[in-house]
């Protein structure tokens, strides 16, 4: 027998030598006269440990441990009356029939970063008679923050390093390790005979491929992913057809995993850590991998309250207790949170009025001619910021009930948000209603005069178009095109734009009113940016941030004639699963504590680098009837715009409709000056005059994908017949 054992580099299990057998003995003579060994001798103090427990004591041992790592011989009790006195005080929270039933487990840990920690805490409690340990990555210094490893470890196996920490507590425990981690040809090897698997790899691949063949086998699978404590058990030997991972993953394998890129498997991976429920400092950080993260956080703690964790779910499967397959967070700061007195009395909770939501009014019967009725499918099919919709529209007779029908479009001021500063964005919008309005009634050869806050006393009364027989050849054509209008948000073919289609586009806004500005070539990565930047500040904003997902409606939801269906929004799989971080008011304020949150004008700037123009539709001047103009310019210019074969995508910039530097500070005080900034880059990129006033933005691509139609209103809930 060698006197060194196996080498420091590979080595992990401990050399046990027995001094009553002569080669034994000879290697310890050798060792003990080796200057560089170390040689440790408790063995009086271990025996009147045991016979402080026991009567009835065995003689004094001659079993020795030698560990080639550390250059150190010890003298250790024999195997079960080391095992009798190790585990001494686990007494009664596991009984003896218990400890050796649990002895005779054998358990494999795959990842050995999180899986050190575990495979030390099933090892330190005696919960197995067996591990068997599997990683390819070397310990490295950012490790050190939650891997019991040293500076003396460096380079050295993750795996190696665990077996050797557990050796060193235990000599007698068998440990198997798989340096290059679990492997295609090494799997059923590492499989074959175990009783737990402990998966706590970081390949999605490997994870999937681990449950496939753990399935297979009837062994029964644990996680745990220290975040917020989140335990994952699948108990495989209990139910052989559980769908993998709880079915979070739905019908995918390892093998399509595999094939996918690393951006592809993001919304698996969130799927798999349940991204509306991880912690808001890890949701948080994840916006930041890549950026100033290299990967995701993980705490020391988090990760030894880990082994905890699956120590405790290790001995309910050793001894028999029940323990069903799912899902559980053992959240500390969550409990600590609930620190605090019992409340002797509680007081009954007074709770705010709630408001009645507005009744409804029944449909009228006879609405008029079939014009009033195109007509008001006109208004109702206009755009508005966040499809709100801020209109009210009655339709009555002319003077003393008599001669054609009154169109009056009025503004409902409770359908805003803070970015519709001053009702702007409203305007807008009832401009574009009106200019929808006035195309049916010319294509049906009933337009009449048309007036704009036309009551000083009645200032909600934006417009009134009153019925009559002209017509217009330009409004009308706009018709059909005003009913098939939509806002298409995919990403597009960047290409340059025709010059009939410049030319159609800017005739389309000075026939109302208004300007366009095409921004396009380096002009537009410019704008993308300060877009982005825009973006940031709306997820970064406390209010912004509640009313932007506010708008957004689930499929599913009670309502989805008003809002921002998700299914519009052009999103990928990836992207719609970084939306539920993204969505998260606690992660956006720890990303603004961080002055964080890069990625999240991402989005926004990929959107821009898919566009051929940006189109900025101005007016001169700001009053109410500025934007009232501006918006019938903006919904003429879309019209033109799909008629070419144009996607159109409105953007909203946060300063869009900020006049003042007021208006920045109601819209973000917290970076007022920075919206400031962005404004000014805007203005000076676009090329504005002093004076000239955004309507608003589109962004024009040649997209594949056709537009969605976004539902609207009931005409019964927007208009009235009087």
């Amino acid at each position: 027998m060698s006197t060194t054992g196996p080498t420091d580099e590979d080595g992990w299990r401990a050399v046990l030598l027995d001094e009553a057998v002569p080669a034994d003995a000879e290697v310890l003579a050798g060792l003990r006269a080796d200057p560089g060994v170390t040689v440790i001798d408790r063995r009086e103090a271990q025996h009147a440990d045991l016979a402080g427990i026991r009567s009835g004591a065995r003689g004094p041992s001659s079993t020795w441990a030698f560990y080639p790592w550390r250059r150190t011989v010890v003298a250790v009790l024999g195997e079960e009356d080391f095992r009798r006195l190790r585990l001494d005080r686990n007494r009664n929270k596991i009984t003896a029939a218990e400890q050796d039933r649990l002895r005779r487990l054998r358990i494999g840990v795959v990842g050995l970063s999180v899986g050190h920690t575990i495979a030390h805490t099933l090892a330190l409690e005696g919960l197995c008679g067996e591990l068997r340990l599997a990683d390819f990555d070397a310990v490295e210094v950012s490790n050190l923050n939650r891997l019991p490893a040293t500076l003396l470890d460096l380079g050295l196996n993750k795996a190696v390093v665990a077996a050797r920490r557990i050796a060193e507590l235990d000599p007698y425990l068998t440990t198997v390790v798989e340096p290059d981690g679990v492997t295609d040809d090494g799997l059923a090897a590492f499989l074959d005979g175990l009783d737990v698997l402990v998966e706590e790899c970081d390949s999605l691949d490997v994870k999937v491929r681990l449950r496939e063949e753990a399935r297979r086998r009837r062994i029964p699978v644990l996680m745990e992913t220290s975040d917020r404590g989140l335990l994952d058990v699948e108990r495989f030997d209990l139910e052989p057809d559980r769908p993998l991972l709880h079915g979070l993953l739905g019908d995918v394998d390892s093998a399509g995993l595999r094939a996918l890129s690393a951006e592809d498997k993001v919304p698996h991976v969130l799927r798999i850590l349940g991204a509306a429920d991880l912690s808001a400092r890890t949701a948080a950080s994840m916006v930041e991998v890549g950026r100033t993260l290299t990967t995701w956080p993980q705490l020391g703690g988090d990760v030894t309250l880990g082994g905890a964790t699956v120590a405790a779910a290790v001995r309910r499967l050793g001894t028999g207790r029940a323990l069903a397959s799912g899902r559980v967070r053992v959240d500390l700061d969550e409990r600590l949170d609930a620190l605090g007195p019992v409340p002797i009395e509680q007081s009954p909770v007074e709770r705010p009025p709630v408001d009645e939501p507005a009744p409804v009014p029944p449909a009228t019967a006879g609405r008029g001619p079939a014009v009033v009725d195109a007509v008001l499918e006109a208004i109702r099919r206009a755009p508005s910021g966040g499809n709100v919709q801020p209109w009210r529209v009655e339709v009555g007779a002319g003077v003393g009930g008599a001669g054609d029908p009154v169109v009056h479009l009025r503004l409902d001021r409770e359908r805003t948000t803070t970015m519709d500063v001053e009702h702007r964005g409203s305007y807008v919008a009832l401009g574009a209603a009106l200019f929808n309005a006035r195309t049916a009634a010319a294509a049906a050869g009933a337009l009449g005069p048309c007036r704009l806050f036309g009551d000083p006393a009645d200032p909600d009364l934006v417009a009134t178009l009153r019925l009559g027989t002209d017509g217009d050849e330009r409004l009308a054509a706009a018709h059909a095109g005003v009913l098939r209008r939509g806002t298409n948000r995919a990403h597009g073919r960047p290409a340059p734009l025709a010059d009939e289609a410049v030319a159609a586009l800017r005739e389309a806004a000075h026939a109302e009113g208004g300007r366009v500005h095409l921004v396009t070539g380096d002009d537009l990565v410019a704008v993308g940016e300060t877009l982005a930047a825009s973006d940031r500040v709306r997820y970064l904003t406390e209010r912004l941030h509640r009313e932007m997902f506010a708008e957004l409606v689930e499929p599913g939801a009670a309502r989805t004639d008003v809002g921002i269906e998700t299914r519009t929004l052009g999103l990928d799989p990836a992207d719609l699963a970084k939306l539920a971080i993204a969505r998260r008011p606690e992660v956006m304020a720890l990303l603004a504590d961080w002055d964080a949150g890069v990625a999240l004008g991402e989005d926004t700037r990929d959107r821009l680098a898919s566009s051929s123009a940006l189109a900025v539709v101005t007016v001169a001047g700001s009053a109410p009837a500025d934007f009232v103009r501006g918006g019938a310019a903006v919904e003429a210019v879309w019209v033109a715009a799909e008629d070419r074969s144009l996607a159109v995508h409105p953007t909203s910039p946060v300063f869009l409709y900020a006049t003042c530097p007021g208006d920045l500070v109601t819209l973000s005080p917290r970076y007022a000056d920075r919206l400031a900034a962005l404004q000014s880059a805007f203005r000076d990129v676009v090329g504005l005059a002093a004076g000239e006033t955004v309507a608003l933005v589109l962004r024009l691509s040649h997209a594949d994908v056709p537009a969605p139609r976004s539902r609207r209103r009931p005409l019964t809930e927007i208009s009235s017949i009087t």
